[in-house]
């Protein structure tokens, strides 16, 4: 089976993104929604989240770009569940507004997470 690092979406009403069946299995840990280095939104699953980013966050407690990295990902970071059959998840306002994400979003694989943005 080939291997998906692209797609794009239109959010629902309720500013839910719908995942791919193909990559559901991926988020089965939980997701986790964050800023981005630029006006773009990261996206995690919990186990890469927890396994990779988090430990890095963790790093001297007196070391501005550790701080700096804090900032940017727990500021509006959002964590949650796909619900169930229909792999949606909902995005906060606010990581929508910082994204400029009105409707439509391109997801782009970026190695053990994905980029969410403006299409």
């Amino acid at each position: 089976m080939a291997t998906v690092d692209y797609f794009e979406r239109k959010l629902d009403e309720k500013r839910r993104l719908t995942i791919p069946a193909e990559l559901r299995d991926e988020f089965t840990s939980g997701v986790v929604i964050t800023r981005g280095f630029q006006k773009y939104l990261h996206l995690y699953p919990k186990s890469v989240w927890n396994e990779k980013v988090e430990p890095q966050l963790q790093g001297f407690i007196l070391d501005e770009a550790t701080a700096d990295l804090n900032v940017k990902f727990r500021s509006g970071k959002s964590e949650g569940e796909l619900d169930g059959k229909q792999g949606r998840m909902t995005i906060d306002q606010n990581l929508l507004d910082y994204a400029g994400i009105d409707r439509a979003v391109v997801a782009v694989r970026a190695g053990r997470y994905w980029r969410l943005m403006a299409a």
